[in-house]
């Protein structure tokens, strides 16, 4: 088959694309390479995906550009859509937040017409599960109440999973939204926390950390969000949202703590206030992914930190 996967020189996105070149898919990738990391990772990342000399093609692209995304859909007809381009993270949306919402929801809507458009029945969206908010109930369920997101970024992967239900229900497209939680590995952004703290601690330098250390991520390795997303490939779902995420919780306190007996060094801290928009504990709830996806996270975070570190000291 023929896949879409916008986004695709990011760090979830070109392990997608490798992921299905691998399975034998044929694969585009469309990507801006803006400069909210340095873009050269971003071509590192593209060498990868390219190493595995299979039928790729990256096509550079922006999708709030509704013209360029038609001239990519107008070349190729592709049998599914993976969704994954977006303005990421909390604290960037604070500092721009019309530049959030134009790029994830202007650009998924010119996504999902461009699919309808010519015909692709298949999208699966990237969610978050910033969009839970201040859950009072955890682990988070997909039946959750939506109510309370405090930040640009969570209101905007809200706004796109409203979008995905329309195109479901006036065009009759497959859509399913994925609730990412806390995805880390080879190729993570350098401004997450893992990979920041990572670098931070083994040039010896302090590591902000923001509030108490007692905020709680369910911190997911990229190979079993790659399991959940691939599954969805698979299968018609009409609409439907999953969360993916490994079901644990770590605090910030201890990741610190798995860091350094990881890294064999010590961290230096630098406490610094509580972040707006940052949401006290993140536990995703995987009954439904298991049940419908046959989802089953393989690698706690032990054996996931030492994969990556194994990563970063061959990229270093």
């Amino acid at each position: 088959m023929n896949f879409l996967v916008t986004g695709g020189a990011g760090f979830i996105g070109s392990h997608v694309c490798e992921r299905l070149l691998r399975d034998g898919q044929r694969v585009w990738a469309f990507d801006d390479l803006n400069p909210f990391y340095d873009p050269r990772l971003k071509r590192r990342n593209l060498h990868e995906v390219r190493s595995a000399a299979k039928p790729f093609q990256f096509v550079q692209g922006d999708i709030t550009d509704a013209a360029a995304l038609g001239d990519i859909f107008s070349s190729v007809r592709f049998d599914q859509v993976i969704h994954l381009a977006a303005r990421a993270g909390v604290r960037p949306s604070l500092a721009e937040p019309a530049l959030c919402q134009r790029v994830n929801v202007e650009g998924t809507v010119n996504v999902l017409e461009a699919a309808r458009k010519s015909g692709v029945k298949k999208v699966i969206l990237a969610s978050s599960s910033s969009v839970y908010g201040v859950n009072s109930k955890a682990p988070f369920s997909e039946g959750d109440p939506i109510v309370s997101a405090i930040s640009p970024y969570a209101a905007s992967k809200l706004a796109c999973e409203a979008l995905g239900h329309v195109y479901h229900h006036v065009y009759g497209m497959d859509v399913v939204m994925l609730r990412f939680f806390t995805v880390y590995g080879p190729r993570q952004r350098p401004d997450l926390a893992i990979c920041k703290f990572a670098r931070l601690m083994t040039a010896g330098k302090p590591i902000p950390v923001f509030g108490d250390g007692r905020t709680a991520r369910d911190y997911t390795y990229i190979t079993d969000i790659l399991d959940g997303v691939i599954a969805c490939t698979r299968r018609e779902f009409g609409y439907e949202i999953f969360n993916l995420g490994e079901s644990q919780t770590v605090t910030l306190d201890r990741l610190i703590e798995l860091l350094e007996t990881t890294l064999g060094t010590k961290a230096v801290i630098d406490r610094q206030p509580t972040q707006p928009g940052d949401v006290p504990v993140t536990f995703a709830d995987v009954s439904k992914a298991r049940a419908k996806l046959g989802y089953r996270p393989q690698v706690q975070i032990e054996r996931g930190l030492k994969l990556f570190v194994d990563w970063l000291g061959k990229t270093s």
